[in-house]
């Protein structure tokens, strides 16, 4: 008898393990596998649902810290510009004040030199007039006395030679 003729009862003997044991496979080892695969398919499929919606969940917060973040960016622009127009106007009001003092110190000083002026060249007169007469006096050899007439005399020769600086201005 060979592999293709077996023995009928060594078969029956073969059919009933073979029987058994698929039926024991399909009564208890098959639900069980079923019931396993399932809890883990839906355990795949509740964390592909719970990636998604912390993905999801991921996205809208990037999209807000992007608006934030745009949000402060212009803040920070606006800040900028209204503290450099703030800077600029401070610098025109020191300029502006600046300018003011510096037109009320060079006209002080104006006054000032004009008063100078007119104080040396009253000063000067008076030494012009007083060498004036002291050399005359040499000249002639005796003193000039006539206070009166020499102030006369200086004063006209001084009105000349303002006229003829002004004519010449």
């Amino acid at each position: 008898m060979g592999p293709l003729e077996p023995k009928v009862n060594e078969l029956i003997v073969a059919v009933i393990c073979f029987a058994a044991v698929f039926f024991t496979f399909a009564k208890f080892l098959v639900p069980r596998i079923t019931k396993t695969l399932e809890a883990r398919q839906e355990a795949i499929e509740g964390t592909i649902e719970q990636s998604e919606a912390v993905h999801a969940e991921a996205r809208q917060i990037h999209a807000e810290y992007q608006a934030e973040l745009s949000e402060a960016r212009h803040e920070a622009a606006r800040i900028r510009q209204a503290a450099a127009d703030e800077g600029s106007l401070l610098i025109q009001e020191v300029r502006a004040e600046g300018q003011r003092r510096r037109d009320e110190l060079v006209a002080s000083a104006r006054a000032q030199l004009e008063a100078d002026r007119i104080v040396a060249e009253a000063a000067l007169r008076e030494d012009v007039l007083r060498l004036a007469t002291d050399l005359a006096g040499r000249i002639l050899g005796e003193p000039i006395t006539d206070e009166r007439r020499a102030r006369e005399i200086a004063d006209a020769f001084f009105a000349e030679v303002d006229t003829d600086s002004a004519a010449k201005a």
